[in-house]
């Protein structure tokens, strides 16, 4: 049983450092076609028709850092905290709403949705920090 667990342990630590490093890749790409837009604003100096695209691709820039941050965190503690996940979760859902708002393509009935949804969110992460501390001072009470 034991010999179980551990190739199991393996395979999961080798396919999230696979995921890892797709996610880099994707940071790596998304960094140097944002610098491309970048570029192509200053050359062409159509600065209104390509900022929502702009705005877009820094926003998944920064999902793609969170997802990353939690798998780095797995690495280091062999556990996923629900701070970064949600944190993750947060960002996209803000970059979808505020490319919506941007475009004036969302109804209200999907603001207030995504609106609680936020909320909802937001308590979670408020509730996993508080969480978290908890079981942090637990453990060093535990040491000390």
């Amino acid at each position: 049983m034991p010999s179980l667990l551990t190739l199991f342990e393996k395979v999961i630590n080798w396919v999230l450092g696979l995921m890892l490093v797709f996610l880099l890749l994707g940071i790596i790409i998304g960094i140097s076609h944002l610098f491309l837009s970048l570029g192509y604003l200053v050359t062409r100096g159509h600065i209104t028709s390509q900022y929502l695209e702009l705005v877009s691709h820094v926003l998944t820039l920064f999902v793609l850092v969170e997802l990353s941050r939690s798998l780095v965190h797995y690495f280091t503690v062999h556990r996923l905290r629900m701070t970064y996940i949600v944190d993750a979760a947060l960002v996209f859902v803000l970059r979808d709403v505020m490319i919506a708002l941007f475009e004036k393509t969302l109804p209200t009935s999907s603001i207030y949705a995504l609106s609680v949804l936020i909320f909802v969110l937001g308590a979670l992460r408020i509730a996993s920090v508080l969480v978290f501390q908890r079981e942090k001072q637990g453990t060093s009470r535990a040491s000390g």
